[in-house]
């Protein structure tokens, strides 16, 4: 195979040439239009909010893309086990690129949204005792309110070692060592464990699996400074957040763009048109900044330290009885 592929690669930053006849007359510009060579939106996503070195870059939406970059010469030889790839250029140029991730984040929120809309999607929505109108009412209330109303319940209970855990692969597992067929879990239910408690165990679950990362980078010799939230959940669920920076015990800022894509396309197109010398420069003068930073809390990191442990003995123990 290596013998019919290609031999040089270019990066975002580049031009890949100009826009042809065809495509400048339909869609009335100039032949002169520079073209860029392309990306992964993800990538792009990671520069239009302000990547940093050796910070973990999270899109976080159904599922997450997690994404640091670092210098040549201070990466050497590493390779990082068990993440999705690691390429000279694939985010920033001159830095190689790093991304790792999680199947399913809002994903596992939404799954258990559905479980839970169980009874109006089968006996509400079917029922002739209820006007069309109520039932839209009904489905705009569950839709808009269930997930911010378990936030805010769970944020006020309290967190002990023993409370209900979760695994957060009910899509499987990305990153670290990728496996599809692994599935989720659920432990220390009782009588007295109610929807918000099952809530807080999947968003604990979620944010477990984003440390089990950020523990790979370390452990394989690339450190993690801190973390950049963006995407649809970082900027929409604080609760969410604050735990991710408790179990990371590292502050989280959340990027201002709600278009971090479409932002980072922009400065790469800005770069390889020649406005600015390298996108560094276009990521400083496009850039919109940080809207918010959640700080860990000591009193909270000490017991999530705790049953992160549990987190991985579970995990092990899922692995261990699939085989």
């Amino acid at each position: 195979m290596v013998d019919r592929l290609f031999t040089d690669t270019h990066t975002a930053a580049e031009s890949a040439g100009t826009l042809s006849e065809e495509w400048a007359t339909r869609l009335g510009l100039s032949t002169e239009v520079v073209v860029g060579v392309g990306a992964f939106d993800c990538h792009m996503g990671a520069v239009g909010g302000q990547i940093e070195p050796y910070y973990l870059s999270k899109v976080m939406g159904t599922s997450t893309c997690d994404m640091l970059v670092a210098p040549h010469d201070e990466v050497g030889e590493t390779l990082v086990k068990g993440i999705c790839g690691q390429v000279a250029g694939s985010i920033i140029p001159g830095m190689i690129g790093m991304e790792a991730g999680q199947s399913a984040f809002g994903d596992a929120y939404a799954w258990f949204k559905q479980v839970l809309s169980w009874p109006f999607a089968n006996i509400i929505a079917q029922s002739n005792d209820i006007s069309p109108a109520d039932k839209v009412k009904i489905a705009n209330l569950i839709d808009t309110q269930l997930i911010p109303e378990l936030s805010r319940k769970a944020e006020a209970l309290p967190v002990t070692e023993s409370s209900e855990l979760a695994i957060d692969w009910f899509n499987g597992r990305r990153t670290p060592d990728a496996d599809q067929t692994l599935k989720g879990a659920l432990l220390g239910l009782h009588l007295g464990t109610d929807a918000v408690r099952i809530f807080r165990s999947i968003v604990e679950a979620t944010c477990f699996g984003a440390k089990s990362i950020a523990d790979r980078f370390v452990e394989q010799g690339v450190p993690v400074k801190g973390l950049i939230g963006l995407g649809g959940v970082a900027k929409k669920s604080p609760y969410i957040m604050q735990t991710m920076a408790d179990v990371m015990n590292m502050p989280i800022r959340i990027h201002k763009s709600e278009q971090t894509c479409a932002m980072g396309a922009a400065m790469f197109a800005a770069t390889a048109a020649g406005i600015y010398a390298k996108v560094e420069d276009a990521m400083e003068a496009m850039g919109q900044g940080f809207e918010k930073t959640y700080e860990p809390r000591p009193e909270m990191v000490a017991i999530y330290a705790k049953r992160y442990e549990h987190y991985k003995s579970l995990g092990a123990f899922i692995v261990e009885t699939k085989h």
